[in-house]
């Protein structure tokens, strides 16, 4: 009877526990990040003895609880990860390429628009040069053309600094989950095997590591004990955790805008080259941009010396050699108009013609091709952001695909734990009844004394 009781009471625990698995479940289906658990149950040892008035006999002890045990994949995770690491560093590539795009603003009111508007209203004055209302017209159009320059630079510069922002950001995101998955880890080595506990804590070092690799580009490695080392996917000479040891990423701004990852690891301060993730594309795109900066200076530079050049090879109202037009000394951001009053215009060239060097400025604008340049830096950067939008585009289906798959495996399915509610139920249900029928028996033996 002992016996019989000891089967009842091993199956009211083991399937109670499951039953409470099975409720901790549902209770957590919409939870990011929870990984469904489940009981796994295993038959109590049997054994045999031998028995003076009966022989041997065969003993068996019911059911009980190994642990609780977590629906995971590592090959499909390590997928979902690296998936994520793409997606972000394509996602802030597309975020930040738009908005240099639009910095650069290539339309009615822009750059490109500007320099055909002095040009075209040059070859108006060449009408009648002497016109009040055309010399005005040509300064106006140089001070759009100052304008539009400088507020291009003036959004490139801005880009850049929140850039250089967002990865100061991402780095101290990083460093904070580093330091948490560090503690964790000691948890980690505490928790006991097995435990609804130790699965908790696993779910919190799976989204630590989802954090970090959003931003990085991790080579992650589970240990024993359920700790996590981490690696740079790109050089796993850069170890970012193992046991105690903890790296500590930090930024490094250039004066163009460009923007450099190091991290702090035994003493030692190094490069980290980052290869995906968020910081990868920061990194990426702050050279794009300081590039595109650069860019737009020297056409600056170009336009004002190309316009100062024209200038001094004619005459202006008063007959005295034409003066400098703008001033780009301070680059595309501090470009300026140098003059105000229409007279100093040199419409004439010293052969006498009162038209003859608003008429060269067309082979000015032949040879200079400054439209032009202006065009290719445009097209640079929509071709730049086309690029990125496929490859965003593509990540994000790799993501979301990658999740997916991850999900089948680690996700809550209500059906199914509906199911095991029932079984379990029953389960424990029969568990009681041999409680029961132990009772009944016992009560009848009694009985009959």
């Amino acid at each position: 009877m002992s016996d019989l009781l000891s089967i009842g009471i091993a199956g009211l625990s083991a399937y109670r526990n499951a039953l409470d698995a099975v409720g901790e479940n549902v209770s957590n289906s919409q939870t990011p990040g929870y990984t469904r658990r489940r009981v796994v149950l295993e038959q109590s040892q049997i054994s045999s003895r031998g028995d003076i008035a009966y022989g041997d006999q065969v003993l068996f002890n019911g059911v009980h609880t190994v642990g609780v045990e977590r629906a995971w994949d590592t090959f499909k995770a390590t997928e979902a990860r690296y998936a994520t690491t793409g997606a972000a560093r394509a996602a802030v590539r597309e975020q930040w390429l738009t908005s240099v795009e639009n910095a650069l603003g290539d339309n009615v009111a822009g750059v490109g628009a500007s320099l055909t508007q002095f040009f075209n209203a040059a070859n108006r004055l060449a009408a009648d040069p002497s016109a009040p209302l055309g010399r005005t017209e040509m300064i106006t159009a140089l001070d759009s053309i100052a304008g539009t320059l400088r507020n291009s630079a003036g959004g490139l510069s801005r880009i850049a600094a929140s850039i250089a922002d967002a990865a100061d950001g991402d780095v101290t995101a990083v460093n904070a989950a580093i330091a948490a998955l560090q503690d964790l880890n000691g948890a980690m080595r505490a928790a006991a095997r097995g435990g609804s506990a130790g699965a908790s804590l696993a779910d919190q070092r799976d989204r630590l590591i989802e954090t970090i690799a959003e931003r990085l580009d991790v080579a992650v490695a589970i240990n024993g004990d359920g700790t996590a080392t981490l690696k740079l996917r790109s050089d796993t000479n850069v170890v970012l955790l193992d046991g105690d040891r903890a790296a500590l990423f930090s930024t490094a701004r250039a004066l163009d805008g460009r923007v450099s990852l190091q991290v702090s690891a035994n003493g030692t301060i190094m490069p980290a080259p980052v290869s995906g993730g968020r910081l990868a594309g920061l990194v990426e795109i702050a050279a794009s941009v300081a590039d595109r900066r650069a860019a737009l200076d020297a056409l600056a530079a170009d336009v004002a010396t190309t316009f100062n050049a024209w200038s001094a090879g004619g005459l202006d109202a008063n007959g005295a050699a034409g003066g400098n037009l703008l001033d780009a000394s301070g680059g595309a951001a501090g470009i300026t108009v140098t003059i105000t009053d229409p007279d100093l215009i040199a419409a004439a060239t010293a052969d006498g013609r009162p038209n003859g060097n608003l008429i060269d400025l067309e082979a000015v604008r032949d040879a200079s091709k400054l439209e032009e340049r202006w065009g290719g830096i445009v097209s640079g950067a929509a071709r730049q952001l086309a690029t990125a939008k496929a490859e965003a585009a593509a990540s994000a289906a790799w993501r979301d695909l990658s999740r997916a798959a991850l999900d089948e495996v680690t996700g809550v399915d209500l059906d199914r734990e509906a199911a095991d509610l029932l079984r379990y139920q029953q389960a424990y249900n029969a568990s009681a009844r041999i409680i029961q029928v132990a009772r009944e028996t016992i009560d009848a033996l009694f009985a009959a004394l």
